[in-house]
């Protein structure tokens, strides 16, 4: 029993000559989003009734700075990821397909570097 198409086997391709970095990515990013959801959680309870001041100082310490730039690049890198894969198995056509998959790219990445931005202004500034 073979996994691939009869147009993979001529081509040469098929599943295991596609998609394994993207899979790989994606579960990578999951794992790593774990430990930073779970400290996330923590420390946002933690400052529950924190005034302004009391934040800036605890996200201008370079670990909590650290750790919430790593959250926000995991977690954005890794809607990109999910997103790329309900995109591609949901748009038919293919203009479509790469105009929204720039379009995806391109707001997450600036959400992503807005977002760390913040975090390296209020730790600067702290």
């Amino acid at each position: 029993m073979q996994l691939q198409s009869s147009l993979g086997r001529v081509r040469g391709l098929g599943a295991s000559n596609h998609g394994a970095g993207h899979w790989w990515a994606q579960r990578i990013t999951a794992i790593a989003l774990v430990p930073l959801a779970i400290w996330f959680v923590i420390a946002a309870i933690g400052l529950i009734g924190a005034d302004h001041a009391t934040f800036s100082a605890w996200l201008g310490s370079f670990g909590n700075a650290l750790l919430m730039i790593l959250l926000a690049i995991a977690l954005f890198y890794h809607a990109y990821l999910g997103m790329q894969v309900v995109l591609e198995d949901y748009v038919s056509r293919h203009g479509t397909l790469v105009a929204a998959l720039i379009a995806v790219k391109l707001l997450l990445f600036a959400l992503a570097a807005s977002c760390v931005l913040a975090v390296v202004l209020v730790a600067i500034r702290s």
